[in-house]
């Protein structure tokens, strides 16, 4: 399918078959959530590929309920950085050094320039931020996942508070931003059929 094509043939899916995802094509999709673009490259977020059944179920009161959670081959979780540090960033700089061969040293400028901007920032607008890299990698996982026929659910309906604590989150420094459910979609589902609600072009693009 093309780019369009596949854009209009995916949709949230509110059920799913019980179709596992292959080997493959996790890995596919692990390397498109990889190779997101994010800001000055420090891909300040992790993602857990939650499988386990058990603790699917354990999540899914923190989540309204919603059947996604547990019908789902996987579900994604998002996860920011609430506190950003100097390792952080330093450690963003050796691999830049050691994959494009340059000196360390010649990055020293570009290390106090980002250090002098992010971590300046209160640590409650650093979480924020942080957040926000997270959607980039998830359009990512979602498109990659159409483009291999696979199903997707991204949700915002969950307690990041009460997956925080399930998940150990709290103490690695990280909050669950956002979650996806992927799969295959049920034949059960009643919105698989439906047709695709958008703004029309005009509406949305101005050329200025």
């Amino acid at each position: 399918m093309s780019t369009i094509e596949t854009l209009n043939w995916r949709y949230a899916t509110k059920r799913f078959s019980d179709k596992k995802v292959s080997e493959q094509d996790l890995n596919t999709m692990y390397e498109a959530i990889r190779l997101s673009p994010s800001s000055y490259g420090l891909q300040l977020f992790k993602v857990l590929d939650i499988q386990d059944e058990k603790i699917k179920e354990e999540l899914k009161p923190a989540a309204w309920g919603q059947a996604q959670i547990t019908e789902a081959s996987n579900l994604f979780v998002f996860c920011n950085y609430t506190n950003i540090t100097e390792g952080h960033i330093d450690e963003v700089l050796k691999l830049k050094s050691d994959v494009q061969n340059i000196p360390i040293e010649n990055l020293n400028g570009y290390g106090d320039f980002m250090k002098s901007k992010i971590l300046a920032l209160p640590g409650e607008a650093q979480s924020v931020w942080t957040a926000k890299q997270c959607y980039i990698a998830l359009s990512n996982l979602m498109n990659s996942a159409a483009e291999l026929g696979i199903d997707s659910c991204p949700m915002e309906g969950f307690e990041p508070e009460k997956f925080n604590e399930i998940l150990g989150l709290n103490e690695k420094g990280l909050n669950a931003a956002v979650i996806c459910a992927v799969g295959y979609r049920s034949e059960e589902d009643p919105t698989s059929g439906a047709p695709k609600v958008r703004k029309p072009k005009a509406d949305l693009i101005e050329m200025v």
